[in-house]
């Protein structure tokens, strides 16, 4: 576990991190650089000051509007600053001060971009779910889950909702599964491996089901409403990456 000073600095550089975040949410669905232009506001777009785009702080200064044709600025933007702060931190508060926290570290803020993403658009970019996959393959080759753990994560995590997807279509006649949701549950089975890959199937498919349920309670065309399954998929691999091992080994306990 990290020290104060250490968790301070964990949430500062979370805040800053997050207001990439936020472009990285807003411009990917919209297939724009995350690099040029620098950050404008979305209505008039006049290129921002350094100092509106302080975290948090420059949203609240502003009141949670453009300095410039005084439009209002999202309270998603503080928001998913403060969120990605606070998953840093807790991080820094759960796993050990090694190498490993850092991979962890950006594989949250990863997944805080897909939840986005997928709810607003129903979208789970490429270049992080793939660029995901590759980059934890590749670190898994020096660091755990290992190499193959990572593979079969891959492999696994891929190929079972792949497989879901394309029975569902075959039996029913509609699509049950987007090749986003594929692609996401390979880029975590690379960051964790297979084990912690199959608990965050499970959970995700958990919270999924009984979300269903509730909608199809209240809605009566529940049953032909597409579900953004990697909004579910992204706070289960967080769950996961947190006390997914401790979990695993708790449970696997009982069979020792």
């Amino acid at each position: 576990m990290a020290d104060a000073p250490q968790l301070v600095f964990l949430g500062l550089l979370g805040l800053l991190v997050g207001s990439f975040l936020n472009v990285c949410i807003y411009r990917l669905p919209n297939d724009l650089s995350v690099v040029s232009p620098a950050s404008r506001c979305p209505s008039c777009e006049t290129p921002l000051r350094w100092y509106h785009n302080v975290p948090v702080l420059g949203w609240v200064v502003l009141g949670g509007k453009c300095a410039f044709c005084r439009a209002p600025i999202h309270w998603r933007y503080p928001l998913v600053e403060l969120l990605n702060a606070g998953l840093w931190v807790l991080h820094g508060v759960l796993l050990p001060w090694d190498a490993v926290l850092i991979v962890r570290l950006l594989f949250a803020s990863a997944l805080l971009v897909l939840f986005f993403t997928d709810l607003d658009c129903r979208i789970l970019p490429n270049e992080i779910t793939l660029g995901g996959t590759v980059a934890g393959l590749a670190v898994s080759a020096f660091l755990p889950p290992g190499l193959v753990a990572s593979l079969l994560g891959v492999l696994l995590g891929g190929g079972v909702l792949w497989a879901t997807g394309a029975a569902y279509e075959r039996f029913r006649g509609v699509e049950g599964m987007g090749m986003g949701d594929v692609k996401m549950l390979a880029m975590i089975g690379a960051v964790l491996g297979w084990p912690l890959m199959i608990l965050t199937l499970i959970l995700s498919s958990v919270v999924g089901g009984l979300f269903g349920a509730v909608l199809l309670a209240f809605k009566a065309d529940a049953r032909t409403t597409a579900l953004p399954f990697g909004s579910f998929l992204a706070p289960a691999a967080l769950a996961a990456s947190l006390v997914g091992q401790p979990v695993l080994d708790w449970y696997l306990g009982f069979y020792r």
